[in-house]
């Protein structure tokens, strides 16, 4: 059967996600040149121990978000007029909470990495990038509006700027320090260019207010927990790699992590641009919103199964041709987490549907049993197989986490029905 992935999608959510594939195509493509070249002059140790960093700042990044990612659409959508309200509370909650995670940080690394001052000093930049993250807020805004297009020229001209830095860094053939704060001056350069065209396309004024943050609190706060069991099972393997191998082991596994995710941004601009749609359908029509909700699942599935087959044919290639003979160890382990993806996104897709019909509480199981299912995998495949270890118990706890744990709830049974359908294409067209 023939896929007509168009005609699953109406007029204006194609054009937003035009917008955002666009922007992110040309991204992709900047970040794929600055990063291979910074994997080649750094070495799979250097390369790890900026990853290593990384992953400590994805993982509180869970605790940073206080869940608000996922509802402050909604609330954009169900209080039109108390959008700058929501924008400034939820900047000022994020911003104390980034403060107390770089804290966390700087104590958790002193104590585990106490003999390792460089490694100490390159995480703690890495993790500053977690305080400018906050004003990715006025991101969300602009979705909710459908325009997409303002925030990815916002975010190309930012992320120009950051790879100048690097190229910069290259030319002068700097050391690896230097390249873990150009991870926090992507996120330095993103804030100000949204914050300038925040202003300039006239957002609401900013206004924090006690029970609005309260609000967004009550209704966020059951995305935390589900949030950092995520950022375990992410970022897990990184640190356990680190921990129980080498920071080379972590820059292999990083390296396949990061060529299967080279276009994962064309799933999450279409996620985007479908999201508020799905949210406006659940209060007119409930059949038209489980259609789009399995149409959604539908085109994130086959859309991540077929590159999945292409890295399987062409990954040594792609590994080898961009990165070297000397990350050549990351050629399996793409072929095993390039499958991760597809089951990945479907999660993310399912949150549309998590949150209109306020199954958040729920998640937390989900969560929970999916990030000590991760963990102890890892701690049994990563003696024995390293990077490929890592990347074969990404998958298996994907999988778990988006399609068989469900079953086993009663309230999100219906979901994973509409996913299973999706999948097979039942009444998707």
């Amino acid at each position: 059967m023939k896929i007509n992935f168009k005609s699953l999608l109406q007029g204006k959510e194609i054009k937003n996600a035009s917008w955002l594939v666009g922007g992110k195509i040309i991204q992709m493509m900047l970040s794929l040149l600055i990063g291979v070249l910074t994997a080649r002059y750094l070495g799979p140790s250097n390369y790890g121990a900026v990853n290593y960093g990384m992953a400590f700042a994805s993982f509180f990044t869970a605790f940073c978000t206080l869940g608000l990612n996922s509802i402050i659409i909604k609330d954009f959508v169900d209080h039109p007029n108390e959008q700058g309200e929501a924008i400034g509370s939820a900047l000022v909650m994020r911003a104390i909470a980034s403060a107390i995670s770089v804290l966390a940080i700087l104590c958790i690394v002193s104590i585990v990495d106490s003999n390792e001052p460089t490694t100490i000093l390159v995480v703690m930049l890495c993790s500053l990038g977690l305080i400018f993250n906050i004003f990715e807020t006025f991101n969300y805004w602009f979705q909710s509006i459908y325009k997409s297009k303002i925030t990815a020229i916002a975010t190309l001209i930012a992320y120009f700027c950051m790879s100048i830095y690097k190229v910069v860094l290259l030319i002068l053939q700097k050391d690896v320090v230097w390249f873990a704060f150009a991870t926090s001056i992507d996120y330095i350069f993103v804030a100000l260019v949204l914050f300038i065209a925040y202003k300039k396309y006239n957002g609401p004024k900013l206004k924090f207010s006690k029970p609005k943050a309260k609000s967004l609190l009550k209704n966020g706060y059951h995305y935390i927990f589900p949030a950092v069991m995520v950022a375990i099972y992410a970022q897990t393997d990184k640190l356990m790699l680190k921990q129980m191998l080498s920071e080379a082991d972590v820059a292999y596994y990083s390296t396949a992590v990061a060529v299967c995710g080279m276009w994962t941004f064309v799933l999450a601009a279409i996620i985007d641009s479908v999201y508020p749609t799905i949210l406006k359908l659940y209060e007119k029509n409930h059949n038209e919103f489980e259609k789009k909700n399995k149409q959604l699942y539908a085109i994130i599935f086959y859309v991540s199964v077929i590159v999945s087959l292409i890295f399987m044919v062409l990954g040594k290639w792609v590994v080898t041709l961009l990165y070297g003979e000397a990350y050549a160890p990351a050629i399996l382990p793409l072929k095993i987490v390039t499958w991760y993806t597809a089951f990945s996104y479907l999660g993310v897709a399912r949150n549309a549907w998590i949150v209109s019909e306020n199954k958040q509480q729920y998640l937390k199981y989900i969560y929970f049993s999916s990030a000590l299912l991760n963990v102890i995998i890892n701690f049994a495949l990563i003696p024995l197989w390293g990077a490929v270890g890592a990347a074969l118990a990404s998958l298996i706890t994907q999988i778990f986490t988006s399609i068989v744990l469900p079953c086993f709830i009663k309230e999100l049974r219906p979901n994973a029905k509409l996913m299973l359908e999706a999948i097979m294409l039942k009444d998707v067209f």
